[in-house]
């Protein structure tokens, strides 16, 4: 702070500041004006003194404002034998010695994300940050998956029925070639043509909603699918 600030601040307090007595009196009363004054006139020094004892000095704002809650309360029993900044900075400093004590003691229980908790099947270090990670869709990714299997069903429904009994046992079941020549009692060609068709036919079909996909804001976008992606995320 700048020397003229400083002094124009003193100059302002010994202008408008009335005798210890009376502000002590007007608080005991509960004056909200006496409280405000007496906020505006110690805050900052209260909350540097507590800010330069902790280890943390990020509490210090916490620490600080029940330092004034604490002399709010216990007004009533200050009974003068020091100066009321004397007063407030004992309260201070014991509020910054439990704070301190409180850091202390929870902080040995402390470890970081970073700390590995064990190894891998594969032998690689785990540690806590990877516990956290939620496997599980987001939101989006689920109603994006309903949406592309709901767009996925209809259209299946419009292939005609050879090709589109092939692509549901390949594409979808995972059947193998030849089991779905046995189980349609037909030759391998035939197979392998009906599912080309088949795959063809739909993703001409898919199209359109492939490319708005595409299109959507960077948040929301999801890769353009083909016909056998889109079929697997029917699944």
């Amino acid at each position: 702070m700048q020397a003229g600030t400083v002094v124009g601040n003193l100059a302002g307090v010994i202008a408008v500041r009335p005798e210890e007595a009376d502000i002590v009196a007007e608080l005991k009363a509960g004056s909200e004006e006496a409280f405000s004054w007496l906020i505006a006139t110690y805050h900052q020094p209260i909350y540097s003194v507590i800010a330069r004892t902790l280890q943390n000095p990020a509490d210090a704002a916490d620490v600080t404002q029940d330092v004034f809650i604490k002399v709010f309360r216990g007004i009533s029993g200050f009974h003068g034998e020091s100066s009321l900044r004397t007063w407030m900075y004992r309260i201070a400093l014991h509020e910054a010695s439990n704070q301190r004590r409180w850091w202390s003691r929870h902080c040995r229980q402390e470890v970081t994300i970073e700390a590995e908790t064990g190894h891998s099947a594969d032998g690689q270090a785990l540690c806590i940050k990877d516990t956290l990670i939620d496997e599980h869709e987001s939101p989006f990714d689920m109603a994006a998956h309903a949406e592309i299997r709901a767009r996925v069903e209809a259209e299946l429904r419009e292939i005609a029925e050879p090709f589109r009994i092939v692509l549901i046992l390949r594409d979808i079941e995972g059947l193998a070639y030849d089991e779905i020549a046995e189980i349609l009692k037909l030759n391998l060609g035939t197979v392998k043509s009906r599912l080309m068709r088949g795959r063809a036919q739909i993703k001409a079909r898919l199209a359109p909603f492939a490319e708005a996909a595409a299109k959507r804001p960077a948040g929301a976008a999801r890769r353009p699918l083909s016909a056998v992606a889109c079929a697997k995320e029917a699944q």
